[in-house]
């Protein structure tokens, strides 16, 4: 398989050192670099030796000019609330020994950067609540400038030319803002050696699992229930992907674990109230960062952060297919681009501008139904509702499919929006400059709208399932006019839940 980067719309320019794409039998690089050392320092530096600390670690950060311009607060979904990019890549220690990368349990990489870990964490307004977000590398998306290509490729189209590490932080960047419609307020990129190092000074870190592992290709081999893990056996961990039900999606529920269970070591008393040891992590992690800001800044977003309050979920996806590029195979993670941003506006909550809004009249409001639940028919039936239901309806249409029933909306469009929502039980409302007007799309998870109840019916609301009616009905279809085709034979979407794993005895699969 090519090690070059992958993409269909146009040739990339090329590089001296591509980055490794596709699935090898022996991924060793493949491993959760220092995102979780930059929890560590963030949460150290907002404690009693922020100042003693600071001095010592400033000097050894990179500084890259990745966020530029003014902030974009007209289409910014989540106000104040903070989105920070954690990027963590493979890239190896300089001059480093076969007897140092025998205990990374890696080998040497030619000198190639991989952006094999991508986490944004959203931080709310008050500080006091996060989500981890993840992003799998292997995500097919479109990269400006590029086309399409795996996600993990952006930093490296990025660097091409002269960009530099600026560019890749860039590039990358922008790749995550369109996908996921999130704006990115700051940047931290961290190596391997960090992650390992911070580990080695942090000391074992304690897993649960629900049933025992033993996968020779990322070296893992543990029992079923609580194990302690130095830091060797902890990169093993967190890059396990063979055997898993789900692959490199299981392998982002491990880092999301593992970093909540870091989280927990971190801010225990034996921790933060020792200045040797503190130190000694800072001083680890520090050498192996890049951030566009200063540490204490970061810090300051992060100090009424406590691991009980940070969640993980993963992006929306529709499969792990094998497609075909310039005829050779790939392995891909096929996004729900059309669902993503609806996922993270469940995820941060409403603008400001639409919890504030008055519902409108049907009378007053135009909508186009679009389909995407992979049901004939759904959208003409939908649309056939609204029409009785007193809505102005354009023409209905298709979409790529997606699992989250949304209705769509431009900024100033709220009330209608709210309208829409109104008679679409359980869809999810998102602002958008994809759209002119509100748009209902309509998904695989059963939603829709149906008639309204005729005089002497005692049914005077649309059902909230959908999918859960009697009679089998369908995602896109009602009882009115409905289509009773079942699903196309399209991608299933895999659940996205959101999970809470810095809770005290949390084991996983």
């Amino acid at each position: 398989m090519s090690d070059a980067p992958d993409e269909t719309t146009r040739r990339a320019r090329r590089g001296s050192v591509p980055p490794r794409h596709g699935r090898q039998k022996r991924r060793l690089s493949a491993v959760f670099p220092a995102i979780a050392g930059v929890v560590t320092m963030a949460i150290a530096l907002s404690g009693a030796y922020a100042f003693y600390t600071y001095d010592q670690l400033a000097g050894s950060v990179t500084i890259v000019n990745a966020i530029t311009g003014k902030k974009d607060t007209k289409n910014d979904v989540d106000g104040e609330a903070q989105n920070i990019l954690l990027v963590g890549d493979d890239h190896r220690p300089d001059n480093a020994t076969p007897e140092q990368m025998a205990e990374l349990s890696t080998t040497s990489d030619g000198g190639a950067t991989n952006t094999d870990t991508m986490i944004v964490l959203h931080i709310n307004a008050d500080g006091s609540q996060a989500t981890m977000i993840s992003f799998p590398r292997d995500s097919y998306v479109d990269i400006p400038g590029v086309g399409k290509g795996k996600l993990n490729s952006a930093f490296y189209y990025g660097t091409l030319n002269g960009g530099g590490d600026t560019g890749g932080a860039k590039l990358l960047i922008k790749t995550i803002e369109n996908v996921s419609g999130l704006q990115i307020d700051h940047y931290v990129r961290v190596s391997l050696l960090g992650f390992y190092q911070v580990v080695k000074e942090l000391g074992p870190v304690d897993v649960c699992l629900n049933n025992a592992v033993n996968d020779p290709y990322s070296g893992v081999n543990l029992p079923k229930g609580k194990s302690s893990l130095d830091a060797k056996q902890a990169l093993s961990f967190v890059r396990q992907r063979h055997g898993l039900p789900n692959g490199d999606l299981d392998r982002n529920v491990r880092q999301q674990y593992f970093l909540s269970q870091e989280a927990r070591k971190v801010l225990s008393a034996g921790t933060l109230l020792n200045p040797v040891k503190l130190g000694n992590i800072l001083k680890a992690v520090g050498g192996s960062i890049q951030t566009d800001t200063d540490l204490v800044s970061l810090a300051a977003q992060m100090r009424d952060l406590r691991p009980g309050n940070i969640q993980s979920a993963t992006i929306p996806t529709l499969g792990t297919p094998t497609i075909y590029v310039n005829g050779s195979a790939l392995s891909i993670v096929q996004v729900d681009e059309v669902g993503l941003p609806a996922f993270v506006q469940g995820l941060v909550g409403q603008p400001e501008a639409y919890t504030k809004a008055t519902s409108a009249q049907p009378a007053s409001t135009t909508v186009t139904v679009l389909n995407g639940s992979g049901v004939t028919g759904a959208a003409a039936a939908a649309t056939q509702n609204l029409t009785a239901r007193g809505f102005q309806v354009g023409t209905p249409g298709s979409s790529e499919t997606t699992k989250a029933t949304q209705v769509q909306y431009p900024k100033g469009m709220e009330s209608q929006a709210k309208a829409v929502v109104a008679a679409t039980p359980g869809a999810v409302a998102v602002r958008t400059n994809d759209v002119t007007g509100v748009t209902l799309v309509l998904g695989s998870d059963g939603k829709t709208v149906s008639a309204p109840a005729q005089p002497g019916s005692s049914a005077s609301t649309p059902t909230a399932g959908g999918s859960g009616s009697s009679g089998g009905s369908s995602s896109g279809g009602s009882s009115s006019g409905g289509s009773s085709a079942k699903p196309s034979s399209e991608p299933s979407p895999k659940s996205t839940d959101v999970h809470n794993y810095g809770k005290a005895n949390v084991c996983i699969n």
